[in-house]
């Protein structure tokens, strides 16, 4: 699945390029919503992100894309890598800019973990936010 944003001046740190703490809340809000297209109806937290080391600073106005890829389904979790490429508006050039790992539990209404559905659920079609 993929995920685009733009690096908006609010987003930017005391040096003038992209805050690590934006990148970070875009990796888990998006690796989320692909955990709920992929198990609808599953109530998801967050277990854990792999360690996050940042390669490149990212300037304003850079399309950031995510490309968020189930990787380890378990019996009450699942692990998405993401893998993350930055371009500046004025150029063509699409670097790599940050790559990690996260993994959500399934719980229930307690918080307490829970199985996930052995086969994923298809989402309803008649969801007209969903069609494209």
């Amino acid at each position: 699945m993929q995920f685009k944003t733009i690096v908006r001046s609010e987003h930017l740190n005391h040096h003038g390029v992209l805050f690590g703490g934006y990148l970070l809340l875009w990796v888990d809000e998006f690796a989320y919503i692909a955990a709920l297209e992929d198990f609808p109806g599953v109530r998801f937290v967050t277990r854990g992100m792999e360690a996050a080391s940042f390669t490149q600073s990212v300037q304003n106005g850079a399309i950031l894309t995510f490309d968020v890829t189930q990787k380890k389904k378990g019996r009450t979790s699942v692990t998405y890598g993401i893998d993350i490429a930055a371009r500046n508006v004025d150029s063509l050039e699409c670097r790599p800019v940050f790559q990690t790992q996260i993994t959500f539990c399934a719980v229930d209404e307690e918080g307490r973990k829970t199985a996930l559905p052995e086969f994923p659920q298809k989402t309803d079609s008649s969801c007209r936010t969903c069609q494209s």
